[in-house]
């Protein structure tokens, strides 16, 4: 079983596309809550002391508070979050309505001008090879790793981001 930690909330993430091209910090109170969370988790379940994260530093940073107190961590490239593209960074408000028609018109393809396309993550997440039970990541790498394999998604079927410092549990092999 794998535990899939959604990092915790970025300084300066409020009404922002952001993903693989946008670093923001977290306020070290935050990592460190998260990190308290993990470790009472690994400790309630009886879990090695070994976590994976994304090598953004909202989530290494929780990465860094756990290694300090003994954990084994890795950080993987492959769970970094779905790359946006010319939309990365961007205030949501800024990108015209004709450019998510297009994105909607194309859900699976759609590379957001020069990023990366659903179909790409969900292979991405879903060829990952866990080398722990705990990861710390982002909410669109998690619900690809969630999402139900030879299942095609659609804009209405997506779920919405699990919410930041909140965990889900997927078998292993996803």
């Amino acid at each position: 079983m794998l535990t899939l930690w959604r990092h915790p909330k970025p300084r300066g993430a409020e009404g922002r596309c952001v993903g693989a091209r946008t670093d923001l910090p977290v306020h070290p109170r935050k990592a460190k809550r998260l990190a308290h969370r993990i470790r009472a988790h690994a400790r309630r379940h009886g879990l090695a002391r070994d976590v994976v994260t994304s090598p953004l530093a909202r989530a290494a940073d929780v990465g860094r508070w756990l290694q300090r107190w003994g954990f084994r961590w890795r950080v993987d490239p492959a769970l970094a979050e779905m790359d946006f593209g010319a939309w990365d960074g961007r205030p949501w408000s800024a990108i015209p309505g004709a450019e998510f028609d297009r994105w909607m018109a194309d859900f699976l393809r759609f590379d957001f001008d020069g990023g990366e396309a659903l179909t790409a993550l969900l292979d991405r997440a879903a060829n990952w090879q866990p080398t722990c039970a705990l990861v710390v990541g982002h909410a669109g790498w998690i619900a690809a790793r969630s999402w139900p394999t030879g299942v095609m998604p659609t804009p209405a079927s997506w779920p919405r981001p699990l919410a930041y410092g909140r965990a889900t549990s997927i078998p292993s092999a996803a």
